[in-house]
């Protein structure tokens, strides 16, 4: 009877558990060459630009390019070759459909077994600051004949964390799915409808660091076809303090011209929103040995240290002995240092973040697929390796996903870095402080 009621108890067990997530693949937007927009050419534009963009805001975002160490080879869309810019529908839907149909169809190519006109059960699509009617969701849907029982969902408004906010929502339905479903998520920002022409400094930031790109992911329940298995997954929002609420805020300026005011205390508000992420996210992935010597520092402080805080000193904890690799997301060089700092990596583990900033600009939340592009490119990935993935979002939004490595990739020469990789790492200028 004990066996019996055992057995019972373990096909329960096996039948309502939640079922393990996968990603099978993935695949980036690599602009051609004649998408690419150097600096000069930049320049070029803007000073042609007299009725849109002063002198003063232009010197301004010449210093920031100066400080930002974004290359000379990232891409930005047709419509901004245009004098005055194009941010048209159509101009936002040529990109969309650009930078979308190039990733999806990367994604696929990387698994010609998978058809995405049978085997798609749910697609998502995180896109922030352009929504279009229909929706991209429908543009995909249309382009790739998805059958008609996909279910679909369109995210906006997510920031930089859409992909891992994605990947999330993708977990829950997967658990409850039957064996077998696939999940295909795109991530992407548009950039057409989002170049500001106004003089606000605070406002003309994201001209400089923002560039095309888009990701696609294969999701699956089933680990036939596996590369990575998906691991805890935290999401904290700091919302609530008023400081975090407005750091990245889309509004018209004192002209009436929409952008995204971005604070200067940006980084350091980013930093204490990490602290309190790291507060949920670390009990999720530390060992217990790490656990305790937190626990014991908090201890030891409270009892032993003076009443103010600056006499206190807490232990921080290793999060190298839990992931051998790191993603964060490239919003900016300030953002990754004080990224850094605050978990206390080493320059090895920051180097995929820093390098997908200089080679391709931040692009969204879609930038941490290029980063293990080039963490793959490099080789670096093995069996059982565990990578930690980290994006900020305007609130702020922070998420964290974790990925262990099913099944290391036989071909590092067909991603986003295929043809560049042995140029990188490439130094990069150091921080120059404000005046």
């Amino acid at each position: 009877m004990l066996m019996i009621l055992g057995a019972g108890l373990a096909m329960l067990w096996r039948l309502y558990r939640p079922r393990e997530v996968y990603l099978v693949d993935y695949g980036c937007f690599l602009g051609e060459p004649c998408y690419r927009f150097p600096f000069a050419m930049a320049l070029e534009h803007g000073r042609f630009m007299t009725d849109l963009i002063d002198e003063e805001s232009l010197s301004f975002m010449v210093r920031l390019h100066e400080r930002s160490a974004i290359g000379e080879e990232t891409s930005l869309p047709d419509s901004f070759r245009c004098i005055p810019p194009d941010n048209s529908i159509e101009a936002s839907r040529e990109e969309a459909e650009l930078v979308i149909f190039s990733a999806v169809d990367k994604a696929f190519a990387a698994r010609s077994e998978l058809n995405p006109a049978e085997d798609i059960d749910t697609l998502i699509v995180a896109c922030s600051f352009t929504t279009l009617t229909p929706v991209f969701a429908d543009v995909v849907v249309n382009r790739y004949k998805l059958r008609a029982d996909v279910q679909s969902v369109n995210l906006s408004g997510m920031g930089c964390s859409g992909a891992l906010i994605a990947i999330g929502l993708a977990r829950n339905l997967l658990r409850v799915a039957p064996p077998g479903q696939h999940v295909l998520i795109i991530a992407t920002e548009i950039l057409s409808s989002m170049l500001y022409t106004g003089t606000k400094r605070e406002m003309l930031v994201p001209n400089v660091l923002f560039r095309m790109g888009a990701a696609a992911m294969i999701m699956t329940n089933s680990p036939e076809r596996a590369r990575f298995r998906l691991g805890p997954i935290v999401r904290t929002l700091t919302a609530a303090r008023d400081s975090d609420y407005r750091c990245a805020f889309q509004e018209e300026d004192d002209e009436g011209i929409t952008g995204i005011n971005l604070s200067k205390d940006l980084p350091v508000v980013a930093a204490n929103a990490l602290k309190g992420h790291i507060t949920a996210f670390g009990p999720a992935v530390l060992p217990i040995s790490e656990l305790l010597r937190v626990a014991l520092s908090i201890v030891r402080n409270r009892l032993f240290s003076a009443g103010t805080k600056e006499g206190r000193r807490y232990y921080r904890p290793s999060f190298g002995k839990v992931f051998q690799h790191f993603c964060i997301h490239p919003g900016g060089r300030r953002v990754l240092y004080e990224v850094q700092r605050g978990l206390g990596l080493s320059d090895r583990d920051m180097e995929a973040s820093h390098m997908t900033l200089h080679r391709f600009g931040n692009m969204a939340s879609s930038s941490l697929l290029y980063e293990l592009g080039y963490i793959e490119a490099k080789r670096w990935m093995k069996k059982g390796d565990r990578l930690c993935m980290i994006s900020f979002s305007p609130g702020i939004d922070c998420s964290s996903v974790v990925w262990e490595c099913v099944k290391p990739t036989a071909d590092t020469g067909s991603g986003p870095w295929a043809g560049c990789i042995h140029r990188y790492p490439v130094p990069l200028p150091k921080i120059v402080e404000r005046a």
